[in-house]
């Protein structure tokens, strides 16, 4: 089974979510949303979680699947690893925000 590897603006992401989460509804709820998010990255390889390919007007190679408020952005990585590459919320502007963390790998 190929590893989940978190990309840089992944991380970032995934940092801003729990704080955010965190001070709106407490380190209980936090918690247990970005355990969710982890689970939800580890059935990526299973196809336990529903997939679509990125538009081609991101012009990248990846697919991206929603878990409750955010959009999880992926890729196969060249030695066969998952890598999560972002995560936003569904009323970040998707694209500028994409290019951004897409653009620094």
């Amino acid at each position: 089974m190929p590893a989940i590897r978190i990309q840089e603006g992944a991380s970032h992401r995934l940092d801003e979510i729990y704080r955010y989460t965190r001070d709106k509804w407490g380190e209980k709820q936090a918690e247990q949303y970005i355990t969710g998010l982890f689970a939800a990255f580890d059935r990526i390889s299973t196809h336990g979680v529903s997939s679509k390919p990125i538009p081609a007007e991101f012009g990248v190679n990846g697919f991206f699947f929603r878990y409750e408020r955010h959009f999880v952005y992926w890729r196969h990585l060249s030695n066969g690893d998952i890598g999560i590459v972002t995560i936003l919320h569904e009323r970040m502007h998707q694209l500028s925000r994409f290019q951004d963390d897409f653009g620094s790998l």
